[in-house]
C-alpha cells in the first residue's frame, strides 16, 4: 500500500512540474523583434520558437508524417512533435496548409519549394505553440490564472482593512468573487476607497 502511495505521489509531483513549466513558458512575453506582421496578423519567427524549445525541452524533434499538394491551390503538411516533458516522452500531431503562390494573372508557380517549406514551418510553429505553449501571448492562447496567491490575498486584505471593508472582501475571496481575472480592478477600486476615506 505504501509503495502504491509513493508511486501516486511521484506521479502527482511530475504532473505538477509539467503544469508549472508550461504555465511559466506561456507567461513568457515574446520579444518584439521576433514578432512580425503579415496580412494584418501577428506571427512569430520560427528561429525564436525553436530556440526556446531547445532551452526548455532539450531533445525535442519534428517529423513530417505526410505532405501533399491539394491540387494546385495549397500544400498540406502533417507533422509530429516529440518532446521530453520533465522526463516523460510525449508527442502530438499537427496539420497546416500553405497556399501555393502563382504569378499575378497567370497559373505559373512562383516558387513551389518555398511554399512547401512554408507549409512545414507553419505546421511546426502551430505544434510548438499548441503543445509547448511557446508564444502564447502572440497567438492569444494565454489563460489567466483564476487562483490568487497568498501574497495577493494578503495585499488586498490589507488595503480592504484601511478602507474599512475587510469583512466584505474576505467573503468575496471565500466565494471566489475576487479572482485572478478581476484582481487588479478590485485592488484599484479598494485603493481609491482607502485614499478617499475621511480621517477619523
Amino acid at each position: 500500500m505504501k509503495d502504491l502511495q509513493k508511486v501516486d505521489n511521484n506521479i502527482q509531483t511530475a504532473l505538477k512540474a509539467i503544469t508549472e513549466q508550461h504555465k511559466f513558458i506561456s507567461d513568457i512575453e515574446t520579444p518584439k523583434p521576433y514578432i512580425k506582421k503579415k496580412a494584418g496578423m501577428d506571427y512569430v519567427e520560427i528561429g525564436y520558437m525553436k530556440g526556446l524549445a531547445d532551452r526548455e525541452f532539450p531533445g525535442w524533434s519534428w517529423t513530417i508524417i505526410n505532405s501533399q499538394a491539394l491540387g494546385s491551390e495549397a500544400y498540406v503538411v502533417h507533422g509530429r512533435l516529440e518532446w521530453y516533458d520533465n522526463g516523460t516522452m510525449r508527442k502530438g500531431d499537427m496539420v497546416a496548409a500553405h497556399r501555393i503562390q502563382t504569378k499575378r494573372g497567370t497559373t505559373e508557380f512562383v516558387d513551389v519549394g518555398n511554399d512547401i517549406k512554408a507549409a512545414n514551418t507553419d505546421c511546426m510553429k502551430k505544434a510548438l505553440n499548441m503543445y509547448l505553449n511557446i508564444s502564447d501571448d502572440v497567438y492569444r492562447n494565454q489563460v489567466e490564472d483564476m487562483e490568487l496567491s497568498d501574497e495577493k490575498k494578503t495585499e488586498i486584505l490589507e488595503i480592504a482593512e484601511s478602507a474599512n471593508m475587510r469583512k466584505v472582501i474576505e467573503e468575496k475571496l471565500d466565494n471566489n468573487e475576487i479572482h485572478g481575472m478581476n484582481y487588479k480592478v478590485s485592488l484599484a477600486k479598494l485603493k481609491r476607497l482607502a485614499n478617499n476615506k475621511p480621517n477619523s
